[in-house]
């Protein structure tokens, strides 16, 4: 496991997000003391909701007014439908914040500009992160949150296919998603990789094997949690279940 690699490992699902949730308001407040602004990248799930529940309970000393809310990927769904993570954001957490509108940057709709278009919702993500990077092409985000399946997938990024072989485009189309809805709009792993840190939340018996190979030498193809690390640092934030095939520290 690389130095920059950690785990942290908590009774149950509730005691990670609670967990969680307190050190994500902690990169926040201190992005903002450092440079008056703070940019996240937020995941959906039961995690990844959860913690924002958490966050709207205890939302410590934030400045709401200056987060940049950005998605790791997205179902390609119309605007408004209950099974987008933006959706679920905004339910959980951002409908009850003072968040800024225009610092909102959710994912294009599958009924709007780009029905039927994942691709193209793809390349106009990438122009909006581009808007918003600087010199750059993607900011420079401060956590990415993540959840992952039973197989190894983060964001959009199932093992074995195109997505999650992606080495330079920062944002593609999904149109072959194992798990439904078929088409969606992910941040693939160099997307990932501008973070400075990634966070993977992960909870449950059926998670361990996974978990496991991720943190020992998996290829990405195969367990594309595996590469999602941070430019700074990455945690693994499991429940006892998830944790159960590592060795004991």
């Amino acid at each position: 496991m690389s130095d920059n690699v950690s785990v942290q490992t908590y009774g149950d699902s509730e005691e990670l997000v609670t967990a969680a949730a307190a050190q994500f308001v902690d990169v926040i407040v201190a992005a903002q003391a450092e440079r008056g602004e703070a940019a996240v990248v937020l995941t959906g799930g039961g995690n990844g909701i959860g913690l924002l529940r958490k966050v709207r309970e205890n939302p410590g000393a934030v400045d709401w007014s200056k987060v940049d809310f950005y998605w790791g990927d997205e179902r390609f769904l119309p605007r408004g439908h209950p099974d987008r993570n933006e959706v679920q954001a905004h339910e959980a957490l951002l409908d009850h914040v003072p968040v800024t509108p225009a610092r909102l940057h959710p994912m294009p709709y599958g009924d709007g500009l780009y029905a039927g278009d994942p691709d193209a919702a793809a390349v106009a993500y990438s122009h909006l992160l581009s808007a918003h990077a600087g010199s750059n092409s993607i900011p420079e985000f401060d956590v990415h949150l993540l959840g992952m399946g039973g197989e190894g997938h983060v964001n959009s990024l199932f093992p074995d296919t195109d997505a999650v072989r992606e080495g330079k485009r920062f944002v593609v189309g999904v149109t072959d998603s194992p798990k439904p809805p078929a088409q969606r709009v992910t941040l693939t792993l160099p997307g990932v990789r501008r973070a400075k840190r990634v966070w993977l939340l992960v909870a449950g018996a059926d998670k361990a094997e996974a978990v496991s190979a991720a943190l020992t030498g998996a290829r990405p193809v195969d367990i594309p949690a595996a590469g999602a690390v941070g430019s700074e640092s990455t945690i693994w934030m499991l429940d006892k279940a998830a944790a159960a095939n590592l060795p004991a520290s």
